[in-house]
């Protein structure tokens, strides 16, 4: 439903509910600090220091040959989650101690960089030619022109943890309490609001809003999967991607907890301890489901569903019947990222800052480059320089690299 909030937020907002990110700082309170890089900010319940991630083995015989094209820095992420955005040639990154900064996409060379907020980010970016926007712990949003000059300003009810949306003259924004606010990107105005309820324990959510052709699809907490006209907020579908199971609230989270996917005429997404779907876009009518539990993402191209699952294993499914082809186990608690599809090869980054290139056909390794040692929890993104297919990714320490194949 829509809701007409005053613009002030009352600062009891972001605490008032008991949300389930502060039971992993309980639960892992003797296992190091929350930089650590065993310690996966996208899932909270990842392998931590319990369990010890599968041990690399040379790859004797590569396949894949894929070069750095150029790399540049931002400053670390924290306990966030930055993904950089792209744009009219541009790559916009931005880093927790508020930087924000600009890049040529095919030199790599610096156009411009500013600081956003003295007291930090926590989410970001979003971006098209007319606008760049980050997301801050304190619920402020912040647009800035292609320049790096500050536009406006605007504020949500609680804590920005996902990359806002820029679509069709708005700016989209997911708070961590489950809204989705709308502002005209041209001012910052608001234009509307969503929020639905959500169970008593849910998964500290980095999952963001994908929108096409006039329609923006966002997933929640309980498995639920909901389409929203950009316009003015309306509801034209919910979905179930995933039902809640078991006899505690623990195990029935069931949350949607990374950003959907759009392709063609289908939405696709997966939940944690849940499924994943791909459903209809116009109508939200299923197209099928498989049980496999993800709080990583999943990505599809023309012929394949690629999933993360909970235990870093990559599993790849029939782009239409999700019957299961093939699963990689090698990288079993690896913290990997969300899958990349792009040529002949998976792409996914791991905790200690590789990145694995799989087969599509069968799974197997193809390549591996390394980074600078820090976790990629951000999905790789498609890229293209000089005319290659090509990929970037930002680590938590604030590392981008763009690779060419």
């Amino acid at each position: 439903m829509k809701t007409g909030m005053s613009d002030a937020f009352p600062a009891r907002w972001a605490r008032a509910r008991p949300w389930l990110a502060a039971a992993p700082l309980v639960l892992l309170a003797g296992c190091g600090s929350l930089a650590s890089s065993s310690i996966n900010p996208m899932n909270w319940f990842s392998s931590g220091s319990t369990i010890k991630p599968t041990e690399l083995t040379p790859l004797t015989s590569p396949t894949l040959t894929f070069a750095r094209a150029w790399g540049a820095s931002v400053g670390e992420a924290k306990v966030f989650v930055f993904t950089p955005a792209l744009s009219g040639g541009m790559v916009y990154a931005a880093g927790a101690d508020g930087t924000l900064a600009a890049f040529d996409a095919q030199s790599g060379a610096q156009k411009w960089r500013v600081v956003a907020d003295r007291g930090g980010l926590s989410a970001g970016v979003g971006a098209d030619d007319n606008v760049v926007v980050v997301g801050t712990p304190r619920g402020e949003v912040l647009a800035f022109d292609e320049t790096g000059r500050e536009k406006w300003r605007a504020q949500v009810s609680s804590e920005i943890l996902a990359a806002p949306l820029v679509s069709e003259g708005r700016v989209l924004v997911r708070s961590s309490d489950n809204r989705i606010f709308a502002f005209a990107a041209a001012d910052g105005k608001r234009q509307w609001i969503y929020q639905r309820s959500a169970p008593a324990l849910v998964l500290r959510n980095v999952g963001g809003v994908v929108a096409s052709a006039g329609t923006a699809y966002v997933g929640f907490p309980g498995g639920k999967m909901v389409a929203l006209g950009l316009s003015n907020g309306a509801v034209r579908w919910e979905s179930t991607v995933a039902l809640p199971k078991g006899s505690t609230e623990l195990e029935r989270i069931a949350d949607i907890s990374s950003t959907p996917v759009i392709s063609g005429r289908e939405v696709c997404a997966v939940a944690y301890q849940g499924r994943a779907a791909c459903l209809d876009a116009s109508s939200g009518q299923p197209a099928w489901t498989r049980d496999v539990s993800s709080a990583a993402g999943i990505a599809i191209d023309t012929r394949y569903a690629f999933v993360t699952d909970e235990k870093s294993a990559m599993v790849a499914l029939a782009r239409g019947t999700g019957t299961s082809l093939w699963k990689q186990e090698k990288l079993l608690y690896r913290s990997l990222s969300a899958p990349l599809s792009i040529g002949q090869a998976v792409i996914a980054g791991d905790y200690q800052g590789f990145i694995h290139a799989l087969s599509r056909e069968d799974g197997s390794f193809m390549g591996r480059q390394p980074t600078d040692g820090s976790a990629i929890y951000a999905p790789p993104q498609l890229f293209s320089v000089a005319g290659k297919d090509a990929f970037i990714v930002q680590t938590q320490k604030g590392g981008l690299f763009v690779f060419t194949l």
